[in-house]
């Protein structure tokens, strides 16, 4: 069973739209993509580093994908090696042409075909960006890990990585750091329903 893992830039107040860079998302007329782009440091950097040190493949909605293969072939840090060499499973209602070497489409269903996936033997599964994706993803109860990158801006509207019809869930912190700009980078498994209970006095 492979395990699939979130990573997400996410604002204060839960937007994950267009982190890195104005053209990247702007559906809704977005106008605060690049919101994340200035807070980089480098224990972000070394974070980043070991999730992307161990064995992986991605699992990538079609826009991430496109933003992604115009990228990374082309980039020569440390960053793009793994990312290059991973093979990477695109969710598309169409049928687009992959160039990206070591692409592979998800034929029908999304979330039938990434439970598929997960029973297959392989390396961690890991998911950036993807709104659209995560959305499905949630839903179906297909995530086995929350890696969340909060950063110290709040920008209003904007599309969510909790959004609406997101099943209510409680989850347990496993890992967390914090950058020297104030990035919180925490890591979440699910752990079943919420414990509710109330204050009021009998």
């Amino acid at each position: 069973m492979r395990t699939l893992t979130v990573n997400t830039f996410l604002t204060l107040d839960g937007v994950m739209q267009a982190p890195g860079g104005p053209r990247e998302d702007d559906d809704g007329g977005f106008a605060h993509g690049g919101w994340s782009v200035n807070y980089w440091d480098d224990r972000m950097g070394e974070v980043m580093g070991e999730a992307l040190s161990r064995p992986f493949d991605l699992v990538l909605g079609r826009r991430t994908y496109d933003i992604f293969a115009a990228h990374w072939p082309r980039a020569t840090d440390e960053t793009a090696r793994p990312l290059n060499a991973a093979t990477k499973y695109v969710a598309s209602r169409g049928r687009p042409a992959l160039d990206w070497p070591t692409s592979v489409l998800i034929e029908g269903d999304v979330a039938a075909g990434v439970a598929a996936l997960k029973r297959t033997d392989g390396p961690e599964l890991q998911v950036h960006g993807s709104g659209d994706l995560l959305q499905t993803l949630i839903r179906h109860d297909l995530v086995d890990r929350y890696r969340l990158w909060v950063f110290p801006v709040v920008v209003g509207r904007g599309k969510r990585l909790f959004a609406d019809g997101t099943v209510p869930a409680g989850l347990r912190m496993v890992d967390s750091t914090v950058s020297t700009t104030g990035v919180l980078i925490g890591t979440y498994e699910p752990a079943g329903e919420i414990p509710l209970g109330s204050f009021a006095l009998d």
